[in-house]
Formats: C-alpha cells, structure tokens, sequence
C-alpha cells in the first residue's frame, strides 16, 4: 500500500495511540499534520523525527479541540500548506473518573468535547475536500466503551457511545462520495491516557494500583494483556488501504474479547 500523494491530520498525536498511527500512516508516505498538547521541545522532536524517518512533511498544529474555530481553522491549514486532507484521524481524548454525583460539570463539558464534538467539527470541515475528490478516509478512536460501560466513567461512555453514532452518520453520507468512516474501539491500551487515570481509580474504588490493573483493567479484558498501540495503528493502516473500502459504519472491537460477551 502506498499514500504517497495523500495528507493525513492526526488529532491527539504528540504521544500514544495517535503518535503511532501518524508514524505508520507516514510510514506508506502519506505527508502528516500531528497535534495535540505538550511539552513545545517534544513535540518539535516527534515532528523532526517523522520527516527523518519517513521522508515525508510533518506539520504540527496546537489546535485547541474544544474550540471548534480552531479546528477548523487546523483543517484549512492543512488543505492549504499540501492541498487536501484526505485521512482525518479523531484520535484526540481525555478521561477523568468520578462518582456521577461528584463529577465536575466542566470535566463533563471537557471530555463531551473533546472526545465526540471535536470529531463533528473536524470532519465537518475536512468532508467537503473529501466529497470533491472522491477520496477519503476518516477514523475515529472509540473505545470498548462506546460499546459497554463501566462504573465513574459517566461522560467517557456517553462521549464514545455518541461518537459510534456520528460515525454511522458519516459513513452514510459518505458511502457515494469514496469516503469511509470507522471506529476502531480498543480495550485498555498502556497509553499516557490510561497511567493518568489510575490514581483516580484508586481513589474512586478504594483500590491499590496493582489492584486497579490487575482487578480492574486487566480484568475487563480475556486475553489478560494490554492492547499496543502498534496494534492499533497497523488497524488504521489497513483502514486506509484499497482492500478496506467497502468497510464503513463500522465499529470494530480490538478488545482482547471484552466487548464479545
């Protein structure tokens, strides 16, 4: 497979899951816009890293994406700087757990926006290029919990559920133009993400860390093992490739078997 020719923008890839997947998709040659929050001199490091590695351009974008206008504006940027954008990855996401009762409305308003409305305004804005050229793909990193919920995850779950939805929708309306759009919904994978909400998870269930990955994490997935992001990236790889174009609407669990009872 190659994507040379084709410019991929991956929200939410200065580290973990998105960072893999901007590496593999630049891997096959497609020119990379990554973003996301950090420190300025890490980034720049991973952005460098990309072109050397890979031969290919990779810009980055501090778009904020609870702001709608600077998404937008992230998507024009790129249509700009190389002359489309053909992949669009909604990979960016943050978490926070608490009891329903004790959940602070604006981590509510946060997570509801940048985990399911940034990937309205992104797609939104990358879908009329994509319906021009008759070319495009769009996935969006869900989670087992777009398919099941947990306990203190109150606004995770509905965000993720919300995002299986919007990328039904998308897909429909896509289905005419060459354009796909999928979920891929992994289980716990060892990401930034998930460390940082173990010590809340602590807290919320009286738990020791051991006991939180082990009883917890680890326990909602058969196979007894973390998902890797290289895993994850090589299912975006193949989402983009010609052998995948009949897939759309889908929502396809990479869970170790959590999702299948």
């Amino acid at each position: 497979m190659s994507l040379k020719s084709r410019t991929a923008v991956v929200t939410g890839s200065t580290s973990g899951i998105g960072l893999c997947i901007a590496r593999a998709l630049a891997g096959e040659g497609a020119n990379i816009v990554i973003n996301g929050f950090g420190d300025a001199a890490a980034i720049e490091t991973e952005r460098a890293a990309i072109e050397k590695d890979f031969g290919v351009t990779c810009a980055y974008s501090g778009a904020d994406m609870t702001k709608a206008a600077d998404i937008a504006a992230m998507i024009k940027e790129a249509e700009t700087k190389f002359g489309s954008v053909d992949i669009l990855v909604n990979n960016a996401g943050v978490q926070f757990v608490s009891p329903i009762e004790d959940f602070p409305i604006e981590k509510w308003d946060q997570i509801i926006a940048i985990n399911m409305s940034a990937a309205f305004h992104a797609i939104r804005a990358a879908f009329p290029g994509m319906k021009a050229r008759n070319w495009g793909r769009i996935i969006n990193t869900a989670s087992a919990h777009s398919k099941a919920a947990s306990p203190f995850k109150s606004a995770y779950v509905t965000a993720k559920h919300g995002l299986d939805g919007l990328n039904k929708t998308v897909a429909l309306e896509g289905a005419t133009f060459g354009i796909t759009s999928n979920c891929i919904s992994p289980g716990y994978v060892w990401t930034p993400l998930v460390e940082k909400q173990i010590p809340d998870t602590m807290k919320a269930r009286n738990l020791t860390k051991e006991q939180v990955i082990h009883d917890v994490l680890l326990a909602a997935q058969p196979t007894k093992q973390f998902v890797t992001v290289d895993q994850v990236a090589s299912l975006a790889l193949w989402l983009c490739s010609d052998a995948a174009a009949q897939v759309t609407g889908a929502n396809i669990s990479m869970d170790g078997g959590w999702t299948a009872a």
